[in-house]
C-alpha cells in the first residue's frame, strides 16, 4: 500500500465517480480504473462497487478505507509541515479563535498591538482569525483549525496551556445626560448607584455583591450578552454600561463616556491566550504565545 494509491482511492471516493475523480487527479480515466482494481488485488478485497456511467458506490472495506486512509494522509501532511516549519523557519499563516465577546474586545486593542508586534519580528507570517462564541473556539481547537484561541482562562488544565492577559480595569459608560462631570476620568462605584445600570450577564453577581459590600442597592436596568449592544444601549441614553475600559474603542464616533472605576479598583482577569497540551504548536504560534504573555 503507497500513498499514491490512496490519493486516488480518496479522489474516487470522494467524488462517487471515476471520470470526475480522474479530471480532478489530471490523469485519464482507464488508468484510474486500473490502478483502482491493482489496489483491490493487493488488499484482497472489493472497495467499490461500479455502476452505470462509471459511477461507483463504496463496500464496507471501502468505507472503512476511507476514514483510515484520511487518517494517514492528514498524518502525512502535518508530519510534512512540522519538518518544513524546522527546516525552513517562520513562514506561513497563524489561525487564532477569537472568543465572543471579551476576546472581540482585546481584538481592538490588547490582541491588535500583540498582532502588530508580532508582524514587526515575523513579516512572512500570516493571520487567520476565527470570530465566534466559547464553544465554537473550543471546537476549532479540538479540529485543529486554529492554533490558538483568545477566549475565557480554561478550567481543564489537563487538557489546555494558558497565559492570561494582564488584569484590565473595569469602566462605567455613559450618554452625557447620565452625569454632569464630564472631565475627570475616574470614578468611584457609589456615584452611579441611583443610574440605571447595564450589565454584562455574566458579572452580574459580581455587581452586586460590590454594591452589596457598599451598602447600597443598584437599579439594573437591563443584562446583556453582547457588548457591543450594551454599549449601545447606553449610548442611545438608556443608561450606563459596566464594561471593561477597552470597550471604549467598539464604537467609534459614540458620545459615549468612559469613567475608570477607582474606588473600589475594579479589575478583571477573564481572557486568555489558550491551546491545547498535546498538539503540535507550530514555531509561529509558539513565538506569539510568548509575545502574547509578555506585559
Amino acid at each position: 500500500m503507497d500513498i499514491r494509491k490512496l490519493q486516488y482511492f480518496l479522489a474516487v471516493a470522494d467524488e462517487g465517480h471515476i471520470t470526475r475523480a480522474a479530471k480532478n487527479l489530471h490523469m485519464a480515466q482507464p488508468p484510474l480504473s486500473q490502478q483502482l482494481k491493482l489496489f483491490e488485488t493487493e488488499l484482497g478485497v472489493q472497495l467499490i462497487e461500479r455502476g452505470g456511467s462509471r459511477k461507483i458506490r463504496l463496500t464496507d472495506a471501502g468505507h472503512l478505507l476511507r476514514s483510515r486512509a484520511e487518517q494517514i494522509l492528514e498524518l502525512i501532511d502535518q508530519t510534512e509541515k512540522e519538518v518544513k516549519d524546522v527546516a525552513e523557519g517562520l513562514q506561513g499563516t497563524l489561525a487564532i479563535g477569537l472568543a465572543k465577546p471579551w476576546g472581540i474586545i482585546l481584538g481592538s486593542t490588547f490582541l491588535l498591538e500583540r498582532m502588530l508586534q508580532f508582524h514587526e519580528c515575523y513579516p512572512e507570517i500570516n493571520f487567520q482569525i476565527w470570530e465566534d462564541d466559547f464553544y465554537k473556539i473550543d471546537e476549532l481547537l479540538m479540529r485543529g483549525v486554529i492554533e490558538i484561541g483568545i477566549t475565557k482562562i480554561p478550567t481543564d488544565l489537563n487538557t489546555y496551556a494558558a497565559v492570561s492577559i494582564p488584569n484590565e480595569s473595569v469602566a462605567m459608560a455613559f450618554a452625557p445626560n447620565w452625569n454632569d462631570d464630564v472631565l475627570t476620568k475616574t470614578t468611584r462605584l457609589a456615584n452611579f448607584a441611583d443610574k440605571p445600570l447595564i450589565v454584562y450577564r455574566k458579572y452580574e453577581e459580581t455587581l452586586l455583591g460590590y454594591y452589596h459590600q457598599l451598602g447600597l442597592k443598584p437599579r439594573i436596568i437591563c443584562t446583556l450578552d453582547d457588548i457591543r449592544s450594551m454599549l449601545l444601549w447606553a449610548d442611545a441614553g438608556f443608561g450606563v454600561a459596566v464594561v471593561q475600559k477597552s470597550a471604549a474603542g467598539l464604537l467609534p464616533g459614540s458620545n459615549l463616556i468612559f469613567k475608570e472605576i477607582v474606588d473600589p479598583p475594579l479589575r478583571t482577569t477573564t481572557v486568555a491566550s489558550i491551546w491545547l497540551k498535546n498538539r503540535y504548536l507550530s514555531a509561529a504560534a509558539r513565538n506569539f504565545i510568548e509575545m502574547f504573555g509578555k506585559v
